[in-house]
């Protein structure tokens, strides 16, 4: 299930691939990504991005790399092992139910595009790692999501997401090696935190922002997150603003 992404810029380097999302609740505590806007502000809800993801609306699907958008412009993929709350967090960001949500887990199978404005777009990429996917199937996601996520010149972040009851999966190890090798900004979503008590889910926020930490640095950012609860909103839509370069006006405005 290993397999090696490479990058097609001189600049990137190899690192093998690909991990479990998770949505729950709101504090980043990891390092910032260098460059990244201050996470917390409290006039985060004037940010941009707000208006743009609740104006989102479905683009296309592809099964291949070739039946993608034009490489161009700024897009953000979502990544996640199968159940880990991908598709509910893309729903509540955009407050809209452009994620297909289902209970059989695996059932995103294409790379699924959605747009923001003509130059900025939201990815969401197939589920992984769900036993009764057909071997087959996960042979063809594979060699499409190395493609997608090696040679894409657009993409600008990954939002990887891990159930907050099960993270650090073997999945989300490969894709947390290939994101800092091949220098992609990677922002975590420990979903599903309202699973947990508030302090239960603050030490397991704790635990693994230092396990990564020790692993991969300062560069990854994290987060909890639920998307019934609404938690952690304000702070995912700072991340993606920084990396779809939109001025945070709402801070230009206390400023100003």
């Amino acid at each position: 299930m290993n397999f090696i992404l490479h990058r097609d810029k001189a600049h990137t380097k190899s690192a093998a691939l690909y991990t479990g999302v998770t949505e729950t609740e709101a504090t980043l505590l990891a390092a910032p990504i260098p460059g990244a806007a201050h996470i917390g502000n409290p006039m985060q809800l004037k940010n941009p991005i707000l208006g743009l993801c609740q104006q989102s609306t479905f683009m296309l699907s592809a099964a291949k790399v070739d039946q993608c958008p034009d490489d161009e412009g700024f897009e953000v993929a979502f990544a996640g092992r199968s159940n880990a709350g991908k598709s509910s967090a893309l729903n509540t960001l955009t407050h809209a139910s452009l994620a297909r949500t289902s209970k059989t887990p695996g059932r995103t199978q294409l790379l699924n595009f959605f747009k923001l404005d003509d130059e900025r777009r939201l990815v969401d990429l197939p589920g992984y790692g769900y036993a009764k996917v057909p071997i087959p199937l996960k042979q063809h996601w594979q060699r499409h999501l190395e493609a997608y996520l090696g040679g894409r010149e657009s993409l600008k972040g990954l939002i990887l997401m891990m159930d907050i009851r099960h993270p650090m999966t073997d999945f989300d190890l490969l894709m947390l090696d290939w994101a800092v090798a091949a220098g992609m900004p990677m922002h975590i979503l420990l979903t599903k935190a309202d699973k947990l008590t508030y302090g239960a889910a603050k030490n397991t926020l704790l635990k693994v922002q230092s396990e990564i930490r020790k692993g991969w640095g300062d560069a990854v950012t994290i987060q909890l997150f639920s998307a019934p609860k609404r938690m952690g909103l304000e702070d995912a839509y700072t991340v993606l603003a920084n990396w779809m370069e939109l001025p945070d006006k709402g801070a230009d405005e206390v400023t100003g």
